[in-house]
């Protein structure tokens, strides 16, 4: 990793474990990383295999059983409420299910205002809220107008991750974890919400750190890789080290699991 670039976010023995005795699961198993300022990070591995277990302990949703979490260099404090606000800022999530990423009884218009009081923006005058609302939903290809006191139902699951997508643009955070963004809307969605995605990072810098399961995303548009089989990174490093050169036996499965067009595929 260049020397120039910064540490945002870092983890050191990062261990989750749910329940007791015979019963627990470790979901999470003494993990290491680095995540540097404006990396794209992909995060690969089976469904169960603890991906967003440690997604939510990244966001602050679960606490941790052991190990620590760094941010820009000091240990994560989000002890107390104010402290946990304010690390938000910093860091926000579009999650696989749009769905399930709102409250359906708040507004689109409540929902992109949030926004941007989180950022300092509640004395703005109206209008400015209007025309930031307008500006974040033209840079996801929405028109404010026809998305205005609409309820998210009344959106298909493209337009609410487009919407998330908005949000962000809006909230500016310094990282960006996107957990399956595209994996529940229909394939002619999906390169549209990645290229969002990307105009993203590339317009503000952001760390954007992707939780996938498909090899192909993680090897298009990765800086780096971390390969993730029961709750351990197995293996790690650029995509060309990972997938064209794979060390780990679960890494060449992972990649032979993949149907090619032109091979006949094993089933077996």
């Amino acid at each position: 990793m260049p020397d120039e670039k910064k540490l945002c976010l870092s983890g050191s023995g990062l261990t989750k474990v749910f329940g007791l005795g015979r019963q627990k699961t470790v979901a999470v198993d003494h993990v290491d990383f680095n995540f540097y300022e404006g990396e794209i990070v992909s995060i690969v591995g089976e469904s169960g295999s603890g991906k967003t277990t440690l997604a939510k302990m990244l966001l602050g949703l679960l606490s941790s059983t052991e190990g620590e979490i760094y941010f820009q260099g000091k240990q994560r404090d989000i002890s107390t409420h104010r402290k946990k606000q304010a690390y938000w800022k910093s860091i926000q999530a579009i999650f696989q299910d749009p769905f399930a990423s709102y409250n359906m009884f708040n507004k689109i218009d409540s929902v992109l205002l949030d926004c941007i009081h989180m950022r300092g923006g509640r004395r703005l005058p109206r209008a400015k809220k209007m025309e930031l609302m307008a500006e974040a939903c033209s840079f996801v290809n929405l028109k404010f107008d026809e998305m205005t006191n609409k309820y998210p139902f009344e959106l298909s699951g493209g337009q609410m991750q487009r919407l998330m997508i908005a949000r962000i643009f809006l909230l500016k955070p310094n990282i960006l974890l996107a957990d399956e963004p595209t994996s529940m809307i229909d394939a002619s969605s999906r390169a549209t919400i990645l290229s969002m995605l990307l105009n993203l990072v590339f317009e503000t810098g952001m760390t954007l750190i992707f939780i996938t399961h498909d090899l192909g995303l993680a090897y298009y548009v990765s800086d780096i890789i971390y390969i993730m089989e029961h709750g351990k990174f197995v293996e790690s490093g650029s995509p060309d080290d990972v997938i064209l050169h794979p060390k780990e036996a679960y890494t060449q499965r992972l990649i032979n699991d993949v149907p090619k067009i032109h091979e006949e595929w094993d089933l077996s």
